[in-house]
């Protein structure tokens, strides 16, 4: 039985990646802040699918409990096979226009957060020779796009340079690049999307999709749809003065901060 330990599984793609997992007959471990949210799913998941779920409530910002995440981890009595690292948040603003304690708490949790749980994970792996990471990125990271497209840049580089890594143990190693996709985080972050067409939207449940078949594939980047993929393509071969450039007029400065 494979066990799957998931971040930032109360909603969205996380809770998404829960109900893909538990379909497959996976036990899962979900990490999030919110207990009741957490203890919601499992309970659907188990109703649905007779799916084990441990709930491990953590706010991975706060150091004590980020340890308890990564002690879970590492435990050998209680192995964990795949690791899907999903949590994280953004902000409303352009760099200039946030405070800095915002960004470093962004930075840390997509940057910082990841790295710490993965390397927990990876001996119990390396010494099992199977299980896999998944590194959930953003095609925010193919372009210029402040310091969460900078962060999800590097959850890419980091999961494509882990894969060829681990390889030889027969770990697979996945980047999964969303594009915008129905869940909460664009109103959280406090982000206006209403001039966005339906056409560019994805559901969390064809993310989830794609990203087990391509795991299963064993290919190393996962992206939801041709639009996507054409624009990840173009991202590639744009120059990035003018993508930088260009990006910039979508990010405006917040109300009375031009001055």
């Amino acid at each position: 039985m494979t066990t799957v330990l998931i971040t930032g599984a109360g909603a969205g793609i996380g809770a998404a990646f829960a109900r893909g997992f538990a379909a497959k007959g996976c036990d899962l471990i979900l990490v999030a802040r919110d207990k009741a949210r957490l203890e919601s799913v499992a309970a659907e998941l188990g109703r649905e699918f007779g799916a084990d779920c441990e709930v491990l409530p953590a706010d991975l910002l706060d150091a004590r409990q980020c340890a308890a995440v990564a002690e879970r981890l590492a435990d050998p009595a209680r192995p964990v096979d795949v690791l899907v690292n999903n949590a994280g948040f953004g902000l409303p603003a352009p760099f200039p226009y946030n405070p800095v304690e915002d960004e470093e708490r962004m930075l840390d949790l997509l940057v910082k957060v990841p790295l710490r749980l993965t390397h927990a994970l990876l001996p119990g792996l390396r010494a099992r020779r199977r299980g896999a990471v998944l590194n959930v990125a953003s095609v925010a990271g193919l372009l210029p796009t402040g310091t969460y497209g900078a962060a999800k840049a590097w959850v890419t580089a980091f999961s494509e340079s882990l894969r060829v890594d681990m390889e030889p143990y027969g770990v697979r190693v996945l980047a999964v690049v969303p594009g915008f996709t129905r869940t909460e985080f664009q109103e959280r972050a406090g982000m206006d999307v209403s001039a966005l067409r339906d056409a560019v939207w994805l559901e969390p449940e064809a993310v989830v999709a794609k990203a087990l078949r391509d795991l299963a594939r064993r290919r190393p980047i996962s992206i939801t749809g041709r639009r996507y993929q054409a624009y990840a393509l173009a991202a590639r071969h744009l120059p990035r003065d003018f993508v930088a450039r260009r990006m910039a007029r979508t990010r405006r400065p917040p109300t009375g901060s031009e001055a």
